[in-house]
């Protein structure tokens, strides 16, 4: 595909397909159509885009286009202006402007049997920048002078709302044929499914069942999966994600997290920490090492390097108000089944005893114990099975 920028008109067409927003914002595998366009283009080259739409769709427009792309936006009002400069920025040596003019996808690996155009054409930008100073409507101009685009270049015309699911097979495998092509290991290409705009570093495995989507990036030589989901969450290199669900977190360097882990928004593992089976965190930071190996819930909590939290533990951070933290420092010890009533301070290399209700701060390198005394009363249920009977 020739050229380097690409312009693209947003229709506000719901009124002709019947939803709610237009069909570019609508989603295909839960990311806008408009997204699998913008990084399916710039996966090719293409670096500038000059976007036409309405100011209230502006803001949602925008988060569909990769960060590293120039993108320029004009109210469809009148951008000829804004259109006029960005044009005549574009290198001396691209002749052609791609330009989007209605709802397509683009999806190179598609099979191309049939002729058909798309809402795009190949238009040269000397040409097209004189048109700007016509007094006739752009589309009209670019309807009889633009070099129409279809199947064979790999444009596919949206037809409405119903056309979009059939999209999902073809556009998620271009997906992943790109990580396969770069070094990314997939099990199983029909059960694992990658958004356009994830990105995956070479020698990673993905195992059947994985979601990546949003901003995800995973580094290289890790593992995900299986039956695992990731919104918006940043993986280290050599990181282990098993069978868990996060969402907004960071997973650094060596660290591992799961099986059946649920790292919800703000949560950051450090390296060579340790999230491990049934694990909850919510707003916690695991520094270098740290350990909460099972079965526990930690919020707003700040968990210090090379401490361990032991099997149960919570932390009571909510008074039915407000939020409340806790904190654990570095080598602290936190026996099973303890609860940390917030706003709580475990001081370093402390131990809490299992079982243990602690509401007040514990000193550096003493050992808390908050739970009754054990009695042991002899013959007890002897006796009382006497009274039964």
């Amino acid at each position: 595909m020739a050229g380097r920028s690409a312009v693209i008109f947003l229709l506000d067409d719901p009124f002709r397909d019947g939803g709610d927003e237009p069909l570019m914002l609508q989603r295909i595998r839960g990311v806008p159509a408009l997204t699998w366009l913008a990084w399916g283009l710039y996966g090719r080259q293409v670096e500038r885009f000059f976007l036409v739409c309405r100011p209230a769709m502006e803001q949602a427009a925008r988060a569909c286009f990769p960060a590293g792309a120039a993108l320029t936006t004009a109210s469809d009002e009148n951008p000829s202006d804004e259109l006029h400069v960005f044009l005549s920025t574009a290198e001396d040596e691209e002749r052609d402007i791609l330009v989007v003019t209605g709802p397509v996808v683009y999806c190179p690996s598609a099979a191309a049997d049939r002729d058909g155009t798309a809402g795009a054409c190949m238009v040269g930008r000397e040409a097209l920048m004189a048109a700007l100073d016509e007094t006739a409507p752009i589309g009209r101009f670019l309807r009889r002078a633009g070099e129409s685009c279809g199947d064979r270049d790999g444009f596919f015309s949206l037809e409405g709302p119903w056309d979009l699911p059939r999209w999902a097979g073809p556009l998620g495998r271009e997906k992943l044929d790109q990580l396969i092509q770069a070094g990314v290991e997939i099990w199983d290409p029909n059960n694992t499914y990658v958004s356009p705009n994830v990105q995956v570093g070479i020698g990673t495995v993905l195992m059947p069942g994985t979601v990546l989507t949003g901003d995800t990036v995973v580094g290289y030589g890790c593992t995900v999966g299986p039956n695992t989901w990731l919104q918006d969450t940043h993986v280290g290199n050599h990181a282990r994600v098993l069978q868990s669900r996060c969402e907004e977190a960071e997973i650094a360097n060596d660290a591992e997290v799961g099986p059946f882990a649920n790292l919800r928004p703000g949560t950051k593992i450090g390296p060579k920490a340790r999230a491990g089976a049934f694990v909850e965190l919510k707003q916690t930071t695991l520094a270098e090492a740290a350990q909460v190996p099972h079965l526990s819930y930690l919020g707003d909590a700040e968990i210090g390097a090379g401490a361990n939290v032991g099997c149960g533990v919570v932390t009571a951070n909510f008074d039915r108000v407000s939020k409340h933290p806790t904190t654990v420092e570095a080598e602290a010890f936190i026996g099973c089944n303890a609860t940390l009533v917030a706003p709580v301070n475990v001081g370093r290399g402390a131990y809490v005893g299992a079982g243990s209700v602690i509401s007040e701060d514990i000193p550096a390198q003493a050992l808390a114990i908050a739970r009754s005394r054990q009695q042991n009363r002899r013959d007890w249920a002897l006796r009382n099975k006497q009274k039964e009977e």
